[in-house]
C-alpha cells in the first residue's frame, strides 16, 4: 500500500505544529500520533481518523466515510474519510481536530 502524498502535506501543513505530535510511516501509510497514541493518518487516498468508540458510530453516518477494515478485521473507533469527505481545508480540519481531540485525552505513551 502506498499513501497520498498531498493528503500527507495536507495534514502536516495543518496540524504539524502541534506540540507532542510525531509523524511515522507505518502499514504502507503515515500515522500521526500525539503523545505516542495514534490521532490520525493517510494510507492510500484515504485520511484515516481516530474518533473513539462513543463518537464511531455518528461518524459512519458522515458522508464519504466508511468503516476502517483493511485486513478483514474492523478497528472500531476508526474511520476511512474518502477524499470527497475532506477535499476542503474546513472539511479537513474538522476531521483532524476530531482525531486530535481524542487522542489528546488518553495517558501518554
Amino acid at each position: 500500500m502506498a499513501y497520498d502524498e498531498n493528503l500527507a502535506l495536507r495534514v502536516r501543513a495543518t496540524i504539524g505544529g502541534f506540540l507532542g505530535l510525531k509523524e511515522k510511516k507505518m502499514f504502507g501509510g503515515i500515522g500521526y500520533l500525539l503523545n505516542g497514541n495514534m490521532a490520525c493518518g493517510v494510507l492510500n487516498e484515504y485520511l484515516i481518523v481516530r474518533v473513539g468508540s462513543e463518537a464511531y458510530q455518528q461518524a459512519l453516518h458522515q458522508p464519504h466515510t466508511k468503516v476502517f477494515d483493511t485486513t478483514g478485521r474492523p478497528m472500531t473507533g476508526w474511520v476511512m474519510v474518502a477524499p470527497e469527505g475532506y477535499a476542503d481545508d474546513e472539511s479537513l480540519n474538522a476531521w483532524l481536530q476530531q482525531g486530535l481531540n481524542f487522542a489528546a485525552v488518553l495517558p501518554p505513551k
